[in-house]
């Protein structure tokens, strides 16, 4: 952060804030520790930047070890409503009428592992904008809040020099069809990969993009298991795979701003014979990423469905860390703190995904070894401790249980939910076992 004893506090803050990530700063903190909390939120050299610098240069590294990343980008809104004294929010969504957005990247291997976070930006909709969407189409891309996924793709292109050995795949929903992302300039080695959410014109006989794709042949069909309650499957869709080159051509209202058309690949999945009484389960994702087989779409389809991971890791910010229960006063507090909490819920899905992953790993890559060794004790009823630390997967599961994971022979793996709850069980069973220990 520029300043050593600022980077301190916030090593130390970050440490004790992760052992409670659910509660308040009087919950979590006490004395000069709380004291510390205060002033590092309300301190204006203190910005997401950063508070983030550290981290997103460890998964620049991680980055650089894995010889694909999938650059997940998604924006989540925080609704402060309930906060009616809090100073400098803009309006959101629906009933959400005060609060700000979070616009972030998630790396991402295609195993599923999230391997950190490489950018964030907080913003707000001014509320003497509300109601001016209407006017979008008059307005420059700068001048959008679309501009965000452009951004994004600029940051992804910076980020290709820390690790260029590292094909980067940046993946956005349906909200991040955005022709400009399309027409970008980008490195090679940066691609983008996007849900399609509109039927665009294209340079075809067919004119448009999902009678193009219709009329493609099928190179080869797949079976996708739709989960019910528990372990069990709901239905066994059969999907029809389709992929080829299409020629994109801009919006309508644009042409005349001399925008070209482009050249892309569109890889397409439908549910065929499917009952009456169910709508068909459709995916049409467009790529930069060269598709010309049955193979090639089954990977980027599975890469797609790694977006579901900032999902999970908004999920636990907002529920497990609670960015939107504290009372800080201002934006600024709270974009400080959200920064902070961003790496800590990081780490919580971190844990619980390394652990399916690979969990054989020895549990040290994740707890201190006087948490572990709490955690053995409390989990056996006993002071005697193993000869060797047990695995990663082992202790997850243990710290699940502590949260509320029953562990019956039928449950689904441990979700984030319970880690985060088990995590600060474990806060509370590891004060107590350095208490009773500290004579020894």
């Amino acid at each position: 952060m520029g300043d050593a004893r600022l980077t301190q506090r916030l090593i130390a803050l970050a440490r004790r804030l992760s052992r409670a990530p659910q509660c308040s700063f009087p919950q979590s903190l006490d004395g000069a520790d709380l004291k510390i909390g205060y002033r590092f939120s309300d301190n204006p050299t203190v910005d997401t930047d950063g508070v983030l610098s550290p981290h997103i240069g460890q998964t620049l590294d991680r980055m650089g070890q894995v010889p694909v990343v999938l650059a997940v980008q998604d924006t989540t809104e925080f609704n402060l409503s309930h906060l009616p004294a809090t100073e400098g929010l803009g309006y959101g969504t629906g009933h959400n009428l005060r609060g700000f957005m979070m616009h972030s990247v998630l790396a991402v291997t295609p195993e599923g592992l999230p391997l950190g976070v490489p950018g964030m930006k907080t913003s707000i909709r001014p509320p003497d904008e509300f109601g001016k969407g209407q006017s979008r189409k008059q307005r420059t891309i700068s001048d959008k809040e679309s501009v965000k996924w452009l951004e994004g793709l600029e940051h992804l292109s910076a980020l290709k020099g820390h690790c260029p050995e590292t094909h980067i795949v940046g993946v956005c929903d349906r909200e991040g069809d955005v022709y400009d992302v399309f027409v970008a300039e980008r490195p090679t080695g940066v691609d983008w990969l996007v849900r399609a959410g509109r039927n665009r014109s294209v340079a075809h006989p067919e004119k448009y993009l999902w009678e193009t794709i219709a009329a493609a042949p099928v190179p080869g069909r797949t079976e996708l298991q739709i989960p019910g309650p528990g372990r069990t499957i709901a239905r066994t869709a059969g999907l029809a795979l389709r992929c080829a080159p299409v020629r994109l051509r801009p919006p309508r209202y644009r042409r005349h701003k001399g925008l070209p058309d482009i050249d892309v690949f569109a890889n397409h999945a439908i549910e065929e014979d499917v009952a009456e009484s169910l709508e068909p389960l459709e995916w049409m994702l467009l790529t930069s990423v060269r598709t010309r087989t049955h193979e090639d779409v089954l990977e980027h389809l599975a890469w797609y469905a790694r977006r579901w991971t900032i999902e999970s890791w908004h999920r636990v910010l907002r529920s497990g860390c609670r960015v939107e229960a504290p009372q800080f006063g201002n934006l600024e507090r709270f974009v400080r703190a959200t920064a902070l909490f961003a790496v800590i819920s990081w780490r919580i899905l971190y844990a619980t995904l390394l652990a399916r992953l690979d969990g054989d790993l020895p549990c040290e890559v994740l707890l201190q070894r006087v948490e572990w060794r709490a955690l053995y004790c409390r989990m056996h009823g006993t002071t005697k401790l193993p000869p060797q630390p047990p695995s990663l997967a082992q202790v997850v599961l243990w710290i699940a249980r502590l949260g509320g994971y029953l562990a019956r022979k039928h449950d689904r793996p441990p979700g984030p939910t319970v880690i985060w709850r088990g995590f600060f069980a474990l806060h509370e069973v590891t004060a107590m076992y350095r208490i009773l220990r500290q004579n020894e």
